[in-house]
């Protein structure tokens, strides 16, 4: 199963934006984002919701229950 860090990465870099990009637009520290994408932390339930918005997919698609966006 993928994980969520992984997702992530693959969605940032699609997207061409920084880490510090995406922690702007979400309003969080880049400490923060670097964590979920270090595989450090993960992120809250609104957090997850968040995330998935701004890229454009589904929560099962970031969680790596599901291959479909």
């Amino acid at each position: 199963m993928v994980k969520i860090a992984e997702r992530l990465k693959a969605l940032r870099k699609e997207k061409k934006l920084r880490q510090a990009d995406v922690a702007k637009l979400l309003g969080i520290g880049v400490r923060t984002y670097q964590y979920y994408e270090g595989d450090e932390h993960r992120p809250d339930y609104e957090m997850l919701i968040a995330l998935a918005d701004l890229f454009g997919v589904s929560t099962d698609y970031l969680l790596g229950r599901s291959e479909e966006r």
